[in-house]
């Protein structure tokens, strides 16, 4: 029986949870045309709206690599302590608006030193932002939590000084840790060191994986490196045959491992055909902890609304199913159980029960 249609005014009033987004990848496409004029370089387009229509083009090629090629002009505009404080605020504003009320902000440190800035004075930098953004959106009325995953790239050589950053600012905003950039040839076990340091010193992490690689890099995740959550997931499928799980997908399942599933992005690197088919409904209902993400909102031209509303029209959701993926993210988030069971309990809940 398909789900009567939710509109989109009460999904945006839905509060929603955020685990899977980069901050680099969600910037305001004017913001971006005026630091890319401050800044002296060159966009694609001036146009605010043809810029955000050329980004949406271009991470619609069904290439990750391609997708990830986006990258170039937002990052351009983020190696300045004036372009990091802005755009950090406004993310977080923008998180607000959107009615989300927990959201994880990943990025990497290392591709924002252009400008002088150091690895700490970027991460100090933009928990400064972040932190102006959360005062102002609580004074409006919307207040939303906002933790930071430091990133080292994978294909690079400063994963370990990511996380040792990772380390030394996890009493200043900094939650936990991921490795980003391109999958395929880069397996996770390549910087065993750094996730064996961050298990030593109790922090945990995210690893990209069954995104652009298929089964060994969920496994070198999950078995090797010992990640708590896994980035995208969508190739866990190949280990599912009818409904039967593998013995890789069982270990997912049953140990409560999150997916960050992230639909229009899935669609646009090739990761998934369609909304309607996208694997995050198969495993929902199969009992996989998926939460639903947004990964790039500007590159994907998306919000946690605008997800949630193709979930609804494409795939069947209804109210149950957001709920489920929205509890499921806070659940996993990267807070102590006191601080998720609280948001779950007397925002999450309530909200649910009050805006439908």
């Amino acid at each position: 029986m398909t789900a009567p249609r939710i509109d989109t005014d009460t999904l945006r009033r839905l509060p929603k949870a955020v685990l899977h987004d980069h901050l680099d990848g969600g910037l305001r496409p004017a913001t971006v045309v005026e630091l890319a004029e401050a800044a002296g370089h060159t966009l694609p387009t001036t146009d605010p709206d043809e810029l955000a229509g050329w980004y949406f083009e271009a991470a619609n090629s069904g290439d990750l690599v391609r997708y990830i090629a986006t990258f170039e002009h937002t990052l351009a505009v983020m190696q300045t302590r004036e372009g990091l404080l802005r755009t950090a605020e406004e993310y977080v504003l923008d998180l607000a608006a959107d009615g989300v009320v927990y959201g994880e902000v990943r990025y990497a440190p290392e591709l924002m030193l252009n400008g002088g800035l150091t690895l700490p004075e970027v991460v100090e930098t933009v928990q400064e932002g972040l932190a102006a953004g959360m005062a102002k959106a609580s004074a409006a009325g919307s207040p939303v939590r906002v933790g930071t995953l430091l990133c080292g790239m994978r294909m690079f050589d400063r994963v370990r000084e990511a996380a040792d950053l990772a380390v030394a600012f996890r009493d200043a905003g900094v939650v936990g840790f991921d490795i980003a950039g391109a999958e395929d040839g880069f397996p996770p076990a390549d910087h065993l060191d750094a996730f064996e340091h961050l298990r030593r010193e109790s922090v945990p992490f995210t690893i990209h994986a069954g995104e652009a690689h298929g089964l060994p890099s969920i496994h070198q995740a999950v078995q090797v490196c010992g990640a708590q959550r896994i980035g995208h997931g969508v190739r866990i499928t190949d280990d599912i045959v009818d409904g039967k799980l593998g013995r890789l997908a069982g270990w997912v399942r049953d140990r409560r491992i999150a997916l960050e599933m992230c639909p229009t992005s899935n669609l646009q690197t090739g990761a998934a055909t369609s909304i309607a088919e996208h694997p995050i409904t198969a495993l929902k209902d199969l009992g996989f902890r998926v939460t639903l993400n947004t990964d790039n909102r500007l590159v994907s031209g998306t919000t946690m609304t605008r997800e949630m509303a193709l979930l609804v029209e494409e795939a069947g959701w209804g109210v149950d199913d957001l709920r489920t993926v929205t509890v499921n993210a806070l659940k996993s988030a990267f807070l102590p159980f006191d601080e998720r069971r609280a948001l779950i309990e007397d925002v999450v809940l309530p909200g649910y029960a009050t805006a439908l």
